[in-house]
């Protein structure tokens, strides 16, 4: 089949790689000058061991100290709140018990495929050197706080997640840098990879060598007519012609579904961070400041702080207060970093849907589109599961997965 792709993203990318392995022609549909996509400046983490929505005990307990710091971990721009107010409203109700184990079940059904997806796919294309499996370790500065997720680390062993509790010594010993921490978490399975601008560009070229076509451009318009579905462009190329339709262009998939009949609560965590020289931190693996609102991340190119939620769409410009907000609190764990040294700061839009499941399924009005946005913080991490159930979906065979809890028609 002729499959056009909207969005050459992480999630684009690896659908792209799934259904050219089953022999389609597939077309990309990207400007590839985004320079906010959250797939080069993420914090590189497939945390396939995380279970929790954001709409989470967790969240709510730390939301009121939040939200009286303008800078802190969590903000809404006043200008932003009625625009928001859907969005907001849904996440109340995603925050209800019966509303949190449900999609703590469907978080952990597609994280738990995510890392076997990720080591098929960069095997079958020789990518393997990008996989850094090291760990990730969660620190909390209050033993009283960590106590507090028992709840949380109960259910992650029930589900048979590998952890290690360990005590201010334990971490010293793995993480000799860190100060000011009572309490830590080991998961010995996470893993992170070299850079995800990397790996997005090694796709994107892989893909093209097999045989994909990258037309630069936005996607304007989806339109299903009769002898196929037509998608105009504002790129030289004005309009594609496709058989099937996968769209997948992060927040910009709003404006293209409701165009289809399907309006999605999707907005944009933005999300900040900075990227110091490699070796900065003086940290062996990815760290999860709990209750701060940031990880660390060691990567191949540098060392990145990033993290943070602000609500404020996509047309406001980027407060990096925040981001120096986010580095001194960083200095609290982290006091030798020399916050002189240049590092290259970033703001970009994770598109987020209210329980924090992506959408993943058929469009309401026409089957021949296919949906795949909305992964918020775990869009690298269900990249490659995601192009899996993507390529099952248009091929009409059985999913891996039950996908009702990820369905568009579930609002």
């Amino acid at each position: 089949m002729r499959i056009v792709i909207v969005g050459a993203g992480i999630v684009g990318l690896n659908a792209a790689h799934a259904l050219l392995d089953k022999g389609h022609q597939v077309t990309l549909v990207d400007p590839g000058t985004d320079h906010q996509r959250p797939t080069d400046g993420n914090a590189g983490w497939i945390a396939h061991t995380d279970i929790m929505p954001l709409a989470s005990p967790k969240a709510w307990r730390n939301l009121p100290r939040w939200l009286m710091d303008p800078l802190g971990p969590l903000t809404i721009r006043p200008s932003y709140l009625p625009a928001l107010a859907p969005w907001l409203a849904r996440f109340v109700l995603a925050s209800s018990p019966a509303r949190i184990k449900s999609s703590i079940s469907a978080i952990r059904a597609i994280n738990e495929q995510s890392l076997p997806a990720w080591k098929e796919r960069l095997s079958a294309l020789g990518l393997e050197g990008h996989l850094r499996e090291k760990g990730i370790l969660s620190v909390w500065r209050d033993r009283n706080h960590f106590l507090r997720a028992e709840d949380i680390m109960a259910r992650q062993r029930n589900f048979g997640i590998a952890m290690e509790v360990l005590d201010p010594r334990g971490i010293a010993e793995i993480e000799p840098a860190l100060r000011n921490v009572e309490a830590g978490l080991l998961y010995p399975d996470g893993c992170h990879v070299s850079d995800p601008a990397n790996l997005a560009s090694d796709l994107l070229r892989l893909a093209v060598e097999r045989g994909a076509v990258h037309v630069a451009g936005r996607a304007l318009a989806v339109q299903p007519q009769d002898d196929a579905v037509h998608i105009h462009t504002d790129g030289a190329v004005k309009s594609v012609v496709a058989d099937r339709v996968l769209i997948s262009a992060g927040i910009w998939s709003r404006a293209l579904a409701k165009q289809l009949g399907d309006n999605i609560p999707l907005d944009t965590e933005r999300g900040y961070n900075a990227t110091y020289a490699k070796g900065a931190f003086g940290l062996n693996r990815p760290i999860m400041f709990e209750g701060e609102g940031f990880v660390a991340s060691t990567l191949d190119t540098g060392d990145r702080v990033g993290g943070a939620v602000e609500f404020a769409g996509t047309q406001a410009p980027p407060n990096h207060e925040r981001t120096a907000a986010m580095i001194t609190r960083l200095k609290r764990f982290l006091p030798h970093l020399d916050e002189s040294q240049p590092a290259k700061r970033w703001m970009g839009f994770r598109p987020s849907i209210p329980d924090s499941l992506p959408v993943i399924g058929q469009a309401t009005c026409d089957k021949r589109v296919i949906y795949a946005f909305g992964h918020g913080h775990y869009g690298l991490t269900q990249a490659a599961i995601t192009a899996r159930l993507v390529s099952e979906l248009i091929e009409g065979t059985p999913t891996l997965l039950d996908m009702k809890p990820f369905s568009a028609q579930r609002f």
